[in-house]
């Protein structure tokens, strides 16, 4: 009797099936990713009011905060499906995994970049050896390094278990950047949205903020969606499904 809801569950496991979902979502997620970016773009620098105390330079929070999120979560979920791919086997989440890393890298970077603009009018220097910059400096590196590490092995099936552990041990390092305002005294501020208290800026700025990240998410989707797709047609080319989807014939 649980056969149906078993095959329901793992229908989209399948390479075949992933891909020619995910080829029906990816342009919605480029619409969403663009539609809410733009709201966010334009509410976080010509709708929201000027900050009391850091003037214009602040507006920089709307594309900063979002990316600091996105690294952290990113990180977790291509650490997740990497252990899921190890653990099981399952090829298409290590797939999934390495499609990850380049986005979240990518949004590390941007975290950094950002928030060096903001240092430099708030603390007066670029940067300083704080303990979440630090941290955050680190989950770059790891990220960089699983890259490093899944291409740098030939094997495919040993490139992605070394991956996999190195993505795994490196996940500690997460939490470190979340707590590390609370943890030490550094100079970066604490959390500005909290899930048990109410937020401390206006609402139109929250509403840029949260627009923005709801853009990274499509647009995260969307990207590691299209790299996903573009690595299973390269691991799966010897198949037959791979021919008919390049003859467009393969339906989800």
């Amino acid at each position: 009797m649980n056969e149906p809801g078993r095959l329901r569950l793992y229908t989209f496991a399948a390479p075949s099936r992933f891909y020619a979902l995910t080829g029906a979502l990816v342009p919605w997620f480029w619409a969403a990713a663009a539609l809410f970016g733009l709201a966010g773009l334009y509410i976080g620098f010509f709708v929201a009011p000027t900050d009391a105390t850091q003037g214009e330079a602040y507006r920089v929070i709307f594309i900063h905060v979002p990316a600091a999120w996105m690294s952290m979560l990113l990180y977790l979920v291509m650490a997740f499906w990497a252990a899921i791919g190890w653990a099981f086997n399952a090829r298409l989440a290590s797939m999934l995994a390495r499609a990850l890393a380049p986005t979240g890298a990518m949004f590390t970077f941007l975290a950094l970049w950002t928030g060096a603009f903001w240092g430099k009018p708030t603390w007066g220097t670029w940067w300083v050896w704080d303990a979440r910059l630090t941290s955050e400096l680190i989950l770059l590196f790891l990220y960089l390094g699983f890259i490093s590490l899944v291409n740098a092995i030939d094997d495919t099936r040993r490139a992605d278990k070394a991956g996999a552990l190195l993505a795994i041990v490196g996940s500690v390092n997460v939490p470190v950047i979340y707590f590390s305002v609370k943890w030490w005294n550094t100079l970066h501020q604490g959390a500005t949205i909290s899930m048990t208290a109410a937020p401390k800026m206006a609402t139109t700025m929250l509403t840029a903020m949260l627009l923005l990240t709801l853009a990274f998410w499509a647009y995260a989707f969307a990207v590691v969606f299209t790299r996903t797709r573009a690595i299973v047609v390269e691991r799966e080319a010897h198949t037959a499904w791979v021919a008919a989807a390049a003859r467009g014939k393969i339906e989800p």
